[in-house]
């Protein structure tokens, strides 16, 4: 009887699966890297001198937006609404 496992167990081809989700996977990866760093997707970066603007305020206010400043926090923040404790179902004996 063990000798019969063993034959089977030995015999046994079970690699599909396997090649199959290496294959899905080494496709997955190989598309993120075209995708991500393909020449398509390159930082046009402009250098200082030919930049119209120093800041994206400033390029805001030169299209015509209104740029307002954050309100500040409050001194003392109110107490975040939580559930209210519950008593336990075996109170402690006293």
């Amino acid at each position: 009887m063990t000798t019969d496992l063993a034959e089977n167990r030995s015999s046994r081809r079970g690699g599909t699966p396997l090649k199959i989700a290496i294959a899905v996977a080494a496709l997955g990866v190989l598309g993120i890297l075209i995708v991500d760093h393909g020449p398509w997707n390159k930082p046009k970066v402009q250098p200082a001198f030919m930049a119209s603007y120093s800041s994206t305020g400033e390029a805001a206010r030169a299209v015509g937006a209104k740029v307002l400043t954050t309100e500040p926090k409050l001194q003392v923040e109110p107490e975040p609404p939580m559930p209210k404790p519950v008593h336990p179902v075996n109170p402690a004996p006293q």
